[in-house]
C-alpha cells in the first residue's frame, strides 16, 4: 500500500557541473541548500549578504550589489552600541556606522563579482509579507529588534512582487547572460503571521515562481515547498519548534535536488565525497592500531582519485595529522 504522495521533480533543462560555480541567496533554507552544496565541495556564496526573506529585501540587495550603489544612508540604525542596517540581516553589523558601511561595500562588491562569474544562482523566496519603516516609507529586510510602532506590517500585492523579481531578472541577465535561476518556496512557516496569512504568502510566492520561468529563459523551479509540504508532509520532519524543516527533510530536499539538476559526472563525485566524508568522520574504538593506520592511508590514497580541480587541501592535513599521532 501507498501512504504518501511522493514527489519527483523534473529534471533541469541544464545540469549543474562539478566546475560550476553558484550563488544562494534568500531564507535560512537557501543556507542550508547553499551549504549542502558547499560542503560537496561545489564553489560558490552561501546566503553572503545574510538572511532575507521576502521578494522585495532580494531584489533591493541585488540590485545594490550588480549596480555598485551604496544602501540609503537613512537605514543605519543603532541599537545596543552596535551598528546595523534595515536593508540586511542582523549578521551584518559593526561597532559604527563607519565600519558598517566599509563592510557593507566590501560585502556588496563580492556578491556583484560572483553572480557576474556565478553558473547558478538558488533564490529561496520566504515570505510576502513586509515591514515598511513609518519614518522612511522604506520596506526592511530585518526590524533589528526596534519597536514594532516602528513599522506597517503588509501582504505585498502579487503585481509588486512581479515587478520586483521581474527587474531583478532583467538586471541579472544584463551582468551574467549565462547564468541558470533556479527559483524556490521556502518550507519554513511563518507562523507569528498566522497560518492563514502565511498561507496566503506562500500562495502568492508559488504563483509567481510558476510565472516567471514561462517569460524569462533559463529561470527554473525547484519544489523544495512540495517536497515538504507535500510528499514528507510530517511533523517528524521538523524541528522540535515545529516551524523549520530538520536535518532529515533537509537531506532528503538536497538528494531529490541532486537528482533533478546534478550532471552523472557530478552525481557520480558526489557519491565518493559522501562516502569520504563518513570515512573522516569515523573514530577507532581501538585505539591507534595498525589497522586503523591502514585505514587512514587508504583514505588519503583515495583523495588522488578526485578530480583534480577538487581542493583537498584541509582534508588532507587532518588525515596526516592524525596518520603523525598515531
Amino acid at each position: 500500500m501507498q501512504f504518501r504522495t511522493e514527489l519527483t521533480p523534473d529534471k533541469l533543462p541544464v545540469s549543474l557541473q562539478l566546475t560550476d560555480r553558484f550563488v544562494t541567496v534568500g531564507s535560512c533554507f537557501a543556507e542550508v541548500m547553499g551549504q549542502r552544496l558547499a560542503d560537496h565541495k561545489l564553489d560558490g556564496l552561501v546566503n553572503p549578504l545574510g538572511t532575507l526573506f521576502s521578494p522585495a529585501s532580494i531584489s533591493q540587495a541585488l540590485t545594490l550589489a550588480l549596480t555598485g550603489q551604496a544602501p540609503a544612508p537613512e537605514g543605519y540604525v543603532q541599537r545596543d552600541g552596535l551598528w546595523f542596517h534595515y536593508a540586511f540581516h542582523s549578521s551584518l553589523w559593526a561597532s559604527s556606522q563607519e565600519a558598517l558601511a566599509t563592510l557593507l561595500h566590501e560585502r556588496l562588491q563580492q556578491v556583484g563579482q560572483a553572480l557576474r562569474q556565478a553558473n547558478w544562482l538558488l533564490l529561496t523566496l520566504g515570505s510576502a509579507v513586509v515591514y515598511r519603516h513609518r519614518e522612511t516609507g522604506r520596506v526592511v529586510a530585518n526590524c533589528h529588534k526596534m519597536p514594532g510602532t516602528s513599522f506597517e506590517k503588509y501582504l505585498c500585492q502579487i503585481d509588486h512582487v512581479r515587478d520586483d523579481l521581474t527587474r531583478l531578472l532583467r538586471l541579472l541577465r544584463r551582468h551574467n547572460p549565462q547564468l541558470q535561476i533556479v527559483l524556490t518556496v521556502s518550507p519554513v512557516r511563518h507562523v507569528r503571521d498566522g497560518l492563514a496569512l502565511n498561507g496566503a504568502s506562500k500562495a502568492l510566492l508559488r504563483t509567481l515562481c510558476a510565472e516567471l520561468p514561462v517569460w524569462h529563459p533559463q529561470t527554473h523551479y525547484f519544489p523544495a515547498y512540495e517536497l515538504v509540504q507535500d510528499d514528507l508532509r510530517d511533523y517528524r520532519f521538523y524541528e522540535a519548534d515545529l516551524i523549520h524543516p530538520n536535518a532529515q527533510a533537509h537531506d532528503y530536499v538536497f538528494a531529490k535536488f541532486a537528482d533533478s539538476a546534478f550532471s552523472p559526472d557530478l552525481c557520480t563525485f558526489v557519491a565518493e565525497w559522501s562516502q569520504i566524508r563518513r570515512a573522516m568522520a569515523h573514530r577507532p574504538l581501538h585505539g591507534p592500531t595498525d589497522a586503523h593506520r591502514q585505514f587512514l592511508q587508504t583514505l588519503l590514497n583515495r583523495f588522488d582519485n578526485l578530480p583534480v580541480t577538487i581542493d583537498t587541501t584541509t582534508e588532507r592535513a587532518e588525515i596526516e595529522q592524525r596518520l603523525t599521532g598515531l
